[in-house]
């Protein structure tokens, strides 16, 4: 009997309680191996070594039931293969606390008064459209890896001078600058505002680390301010005057967009240009519709979804209609690639979330219509086209 160990002499080589060992006989993950005359659990090394495992499986964030499902397979294959599947969980629960304690920061450093419930409903929203903005850059990279980079042409379509001032709100993480950083003509002048929180934080070391490559008199400045606060405007007008003014993916995050439209016409030079994108209507609106027309699946959701859309898209022109007195509609495209007939079911499901039960319904009609284009065409491809309006004073 001297081999054997007792649930507190276990517990202690192990690291964990001896309400721990009993939790995990209870579970059926650790059996002792006998018991003592007095019917005390006793156990071996081989327990013992089996309680290591299960404490670095936990450890690692595992749950009881994943544990006990792995003891039982026991193979490195199978460990692997756990291993693999919890990191990209881990990974997942990584990218949601990032997206929390983002939003923290940034809704404390926008309040200079008392916080209340509204403020952490707004961290709410705020998690929700950062994640959202995520998963569409990721699934855009995806699908568009050999097109054009995406903000080439949005730089492109700007036509930025040499020496022009510009100013770029909610300038963030800064791929337009980043993605062209040795293409920006000599002598410009880019003033970006974020808030402390945001991706602008990156973007700040970005532009320092590497601002001894940038052309000739190229100057980046970040200044940390939010740009629904007066306070800003007031930094903004200081400098007044700008040949540019980019807001780009900036309305759904501001409460009052339409504030800092009149705001920036202020600003804006007689000749200046203000870029500016919002609501819209998408065009994989009329790729699915024209997908179920020849399916013969019914499509008078998304005829509804483009007519709403469209008044969206129209009302928002006619707003920047009262602070400018030309604007312009710039359309940027590029193409889709898919060549799994499941993603683009998904994508379906995405856009139209209120229509689940008829997309479940129809799912092996759409899968087979897809899959047997992907078989004659090698893939499909989709045009995508995005709105821009350019404005002028």
């Amino acid at each position: 009997m001297n081999d054997k160990m007792t649930s507190g002499e276990i517990a202690k080589k192990a690291g964990v309680s001896q309400k721990a060992v009993r939790l995990y006989d209870e579970k059926g993950l650790l059996k002792p191996t006998d018991y003592s005359e007095g019917n005390y659990r006793l156990y071996d090394q081989a327990a013992l070594e089996i309680l290591e495992k299960i404490v670095a499986l936990k450890q690692i964030g595992f749950s009881l039931e994943e544990i006990r499902d792995n003891l039982a397979d026991g193979g490195a294959s199978d460990i692997e293969a756990a291993l693999k599947i919890q990191l990209k969980q881990m990974e997942e629960k990584r990218y949601q606390i990032d997206k929390v304690i983002s939003a923290i920061n940034r809704t404390l450093d926008r309040k200079s008064e008392g916080l209340d419930w509204d403020d952490v409903a707004a961290i709410v929203q705020n998690v929700g459209l950062d994640q959202g903005a995520d998963e569409r850059h990721w699934d855009a990279l995806k699908h568009t890896g050999d097109e054009m980079d995406w903000y080439v042409r949005i730089f492109n379509s700007l036509d930025i001078k040499e020496n022009e001032k510009v100013l770029d709100l909610g300038c963030g993480y800064a791929k337009l600058w980043r993605n062209n950083w040795d293409r920006i003509p000599q002598g410009t002048k880019v003033y970006g505002y974020d808030i402390h929180g945001s991706w602008a934080d990156d973007f700040e070391h970005f532009a320092d680390d590497y601002k001894g490559s940038l052309p000739n008199d190229v100057e980046i400045s970040i200044e940390f301010s939010d740009i629904e606060q007066e306070e800003s405007w007031k930094l903004i007008n200081a400098k007044n005057d700008y040949s540019l003014i980019v807001a780009h993916y900036l309305q759904y995050q501001l409460k009052d967009p339409e504030a800092m439209i009149e705001k920036s016409s202020k600003v804006l030079s007689r000749d200046g240009v203000f870029s500016i994108n919002g609501d819209a209507v998408s065009t994989w609106n009329y790729f699915f519709k024209d997908a179920f027309d020849e399916i013969g699946v019914k499509s008078t959701f998304i005829d509804e979804r483009i007519k709403n859309q469209k008044a969206k898209q129209d009302a928002f022109e006619s707003m920047l209609g009262k602070y400018f007195s030309t604007v312009e509609s710039v359309f940027l495209s590029n193409n889709w690639h898919y060549s799994d007939a499941q993603e683009l079911v998904q994508r379906v499901r995405d856009m139209y979330p209120e229509q689940e039960k008829y997309i479940d319904a129809n799912e092996d009609t759409i899968v087979k219509y897809f899959t047997n284009k992907i078989e004659k065409e090698g893939e499909i491809v989709v045009r995508i086209e995005s709105l821009f309006w350019h404005c002028m004073l």
